[in-house]
């Protein structure tokens, strides 16, 4: 009804203005002053029953609309659910296999085979010091030794013969064990000279120079990391001990990342410290994608309550009266758009993220009020602009 007045007035009004274009043109062209005052005059009048004309249909349309002036809200159709309650700690993300490496001989910086970035296999040369000589004096007693090797070998053969006295066997297997031994610990100072690879990993920087002088625990060469291997160390507050144990899937999110990743708790701390009351725990993460740098920060969610078959809301149209009750409205539809809100009491347990569980006032297939709670009143009545599930 409404839109056939509607239209009609805007018909009566294009045609009205239609058939006057014209003449109006003409007149505000060729007429007299007299005569434009005139029309003017006639066309004021004729606006003026226009807009008596439509606040009469106005007033009409609103008393003839029951849904003019009734509240436009959304709600919620709710089912059974499960919810999960998380406490967050904060967290470093931490490997084993982060280390700074030291020579272990004393020596000019000779030569530096790796660059910054660069992957490396376990047991790779990285570097070389120079050895002040040490290889020659190994070739020198390589050659020693291997003289003492075949005089004791001889003297053996002899000794097995019967041939010969027991000091000259004795006096020859001594020689060559002491050459032997000579041999070994040269070589062992040799092999210090080349600085290898203690794991397999990721050259991330080169402190000391090709050239420079290099002191064994003074001088750090590089730095040497494994992404591979990458836990979070966080600590959790005492009360937590009974929910915490190893094996557990947590929620970790790393905000500087925008992510976030399913770990397993694979170690659980003895050990409670006295300063804060609280223990240590290991998160270990996946990390293909190498993205995880040690000492990012992180947020570890422990799942420290879990509720099935529940109701839950959000807890921004929950509302609170004098008494401290928690309050909602549920809608009960009358047509397929109107229906009348009742206030309802409920009991609320925990929140977690802008969400609420309700353990009682409430059952699945409830219809609450999402937007537009604020402003209503017990037993109003409500136009619904649309239902949605909650899941």
């Amino acid at each position: 009804m409404k839109k056939i007045i509607t239209i009609t007035c805007i018909a009566l009004l294009l045609s009205s203005c239609g058939n006057k274009e014209t003449s109006v043109e003409a007149l505000a062209e060729n007429g007299s002053l007299q005569e434009l005052r005139a029309k003017k005059k006639e066309l004021g009048q004729q606006q003026t029953e226009l807009k008596r004309q439509v606040t009469l249909l106005e007033d009409r349309i609103n008393q003839l609309d029951k849904n003019k002036h009734k509240t436009i809200v959304t709600a919620l159709t709710l089912t059974d659910t499960v919810f999960k309650h998380y406490t967050e700690v904060q967290g470093d993300v931490e490997t084993d296999q982060n280390i700074i490496i030291y020579p272990q001989f004393s020596g000019t910086l000779t030569q530096v085979y790796v660059k910054e970035g660069q992957n490396v296999n376990k047991g790779q040369l990285l570097a070389k010091i120079d050895d002040g000589g040490l290889s020659s004096q190994l070739a020198q007693v390589q050659s020693q030794t291997a003289l003492a090797k075949t005089t004791f070998e001889r003297q053996s053969r002899l000794w097995d013969q019967k041939i010969g006295s027991e000091i000259q066997y004795l006096q020859a297997k001594t020689n060559y064990d002491a050459a032997k031994n000579s041999f070994d610990q040269l070589q062992k100072q040799l092999d210090k000279t080349n600085i290898r690879a203690p794991f397999s990993g990721t050259i991330d920087q080169i402190i000391t120079d090709q050239g420079s002088l290099v002191t064994p625990g003074q001088s750090p060469l590089m730095r040497i990391v494994n992404t591979s291997d990458m836990y979070v160390k966080a600590d959790v507050p005492e009360n937590y001990l009974g929910q915490v144990t190893e094996g557990s899937e947590v929620l970790v999110d790393f905000i500087s990342l925008g992510k976030t990743y399913t770990g397993t708790i694979r170690q659980v701390s003895n050990y409670i410290n006295p300063d804060n009351r609280s223990f240590s725990i290991q998160v270990e993460l996946p990390n293909k994608d190498h993205v995880l740098k040690p000492n990012l920060i992180a947020t570890v969610k422990l799942n420290d309550y879990v509720a099935n078959n529940t109701i839950v809301i959000p807890n921004n149209i929950v509302q609170k009266n004098s008494n401290n009750e928690s309050l909602i409205f549920i809608y009960t539809p009358e047509t397929n758009s109107t229906g009348t809100v009742k206030q309802t009491a409920i009991k609320t347990g925990k929140e977690q993220n802008g969400k609420i569980e309700v353990s009682e006032g409430l059952k699945p297939g409830d219809i609450v009020i999402i937007e537009g709670a604020r402003t209503l009143r017990d037993g109003q009545q409500v136009s619904i602009k649309n239902t949605t599930n909650e899941h």
